[in-house]
């Protein structure tokens, strides 16, 4: 029989761009709309944005079956895209990727208090993200410059399949040793990020402001009139209930904050 949780949280499990690092998720987004370009293709910013959060192959295969990037490609290149073409773009991508990401990787204000306070709660701590190896080890790099590693790190490399599916949390869970997975808690600021979670048996929570929802750099956010920020932030807020997360905050500074609520309700017999 499996245990039932103690009321008591053991892990959670973090996205990187958007949640972590990378405010707004900037560098997959402006790296998206190159690989197409490259290819004669112009993609706007919300195409490129809106399968966020999935494997990098993934989403570019889900960008090109969008029914008007389709025929832009089939104007320029006189066939439809086909697995070749999404192939050839990712590669394309690797490198660029790559290159860009040290760029932005700085950590989002109130990701170090944040995960500290995690961590005094006794709360292991992992990260997920749609990058693959080589990706993921620069933001590793450059997140251990400023002070932050996490217990355990997985990629799309690590695992059969990317988000929505489950398993690179049920594989940070492992690694971590972190059981029962309704103990767990999942962070993240796309709607593949609240899936994986989700399909884990994982409490998600979800990051508004922050991350791909919202889409705007720190500055750019800070440069916007005041209501329509919040305007903007509501309709991220919205978007991300939808897709079904337990909770919806503004970004991981608002995290600690709910862990109490989430033990009350395990302990009081409700699970993920």
């Amino acid at each position: 029989m499996a245990p039932e949780p103690s009321g008591r949280l053991c892990g959670v499990i973090l996205d990187l761009a958007g949640t972590v690092v990378d405010y707004g998720s900037c560098a997959p987004a402006g790296v998206f709309i190159e690989v197409f370009k490259r290819r004669g293709v112009e993609i706007t910013t919300a195409e490129a944005r809106a399968p966020m959060g999935a494997h990098k192959r993934d989403h570019i295969a889900a960008v090109a079956a969008m029914p008007d990037v389709a025929a832009r490609w089939l104007a320029v290149h006189g066939a439809p895209v086909g697995d070749a073409d999404i192939g050839a773009l990712y590669a394309d991508l690797i490198p660029l990727q790559v290159a860009r990401l040290p760029d932005f990787s700085g950590l989002i204000p109130g990701a170090l208090e944040a995960i500290a306070a995690f961590r005094e709660r006794g709360l292991k701590v992992a990260t997920t993200t749609g990058y693959n190896r080589e990706m993921t080890d620069v933001v590793l790099r450059e997140m251990r410059r400023q002070a932050f590693e996490p217990d355990v790190a997985i990629c799309v490399d690590d695992v059969p399949a990317g988000r929505p599916e489950p398993w690179m949390a049920l594989q940070a869970a492992m690694r971590l040793r972190a059981y029962p997975v309704s103990a767990c808690v999942k962070v993240g600021d796309t709607v593949p990020d609240i899936a994986e979670g989700l399909n884990a048996g994982m409490w998600s929570v979800a990051v508004a402001a922050t991350g791909n929802e919202l889409g705007l750099s720190q500055s750019d956010a800070a440069a916007l009139p005041s209501a329509e920020l919040e305007m903007r932030v509501r309709a991220a807020r919205d978007r991300l209930a939808g897709a079904g997360a337990h909770y919806v905050v503004r970004g991981i500074s608002e995290v600690p904050a709910l862990l109490a609520e989430i033990e009350a309700r395990l302990a009081s017999g409700d699970r993920p």
